[in-house]
């Protein structure tokens, strides 16, 4: 099946569907995790006590930024085009699935999902575990290899990988995971346009 004719697909949202703001390494420092480490599975490791309070000061500092959240380029209309053809589409994302919903709504893109089609990080393994996109193709009732997985970072065309989907890679010049890629445009407006040109 081609780009084009994929009917089911998933985003990512920090970096893809909004500009990225999120300065990881400010994030690891003010929660004392070294700098080589996943913020996530770093939280995931602690004692639920330890954890606690830097999962809550994790949550509000991305609580400023959902409402300050900018949409990138191309993007609102590249999921209003999917949307218009009858696709379904969902959204995973390492964030807060209430934050999710908050920043979809900053950048006026709420209307593209339905609410339970939006997993985040309490509703399905981070990424790049495929659990989510796994979760998706269950409810969607299709099998993993009809989803199409869009992100702008490897742990998006990994969890594509692991799943038997297809990974896009957007918001990047060039392409650092060409072994990972099925496909890659410069941005949502470059995806937009390559999947017009066979539409």
């Amino acid at each position: 099946m081609s780009f084009a004719d994929a009917r089911h697909w998933v985003f990512d949202m920090d970096g893809t569907l909004t500009i990225a703001v999120h300065d990881f390494a400010a994030i690891r420092r003010a929660l004392d995790i070294p700098p080589e480490e996943d913020i996530l599975e770093h939280l995931a490791r602690l004692p639920a006590a330890e954890a606690a309070p830097k999962r809550a000061w994790l949550l509000e500092h991305e609580r400023e930024l959902a409402y300050a959240a900018r949409p990138a380029g191309g993007a609102r209309e590249l999921l209003h085009a999917l949307r218009a053809r009858g696709c379904r589409l969902g959204l995973l994302t390492r964030n807060a699935r209430e934050l999710a919903l908050v920043t979809l709504a900053a950048v006026g893109m709420g209307d593209c999902f339905a609410e339970g089609d939006v997993l985040g990080r309490d509703e399905a393994p981070p990424k790049p575990d495929p659990g989510g996109l796994l979760k998706l193709a269950d409810c969607w009732a299709v099998p993993a290899s009809e989803l199409v997985m869009v992100g702008d970072y490897r742990f998006d065309l990994q969890c594509a990988r692991a799943a038997g989907a297809r990974g896009v890679l957007v918001n990047s010049p060039d392409n650092p995971w060409p072994d990972l890629t099925d496909l890659h445009a410069e941005d949502c407006a470059a995806l937009l346009r390559q999947l017009q040109a066979n539409w």
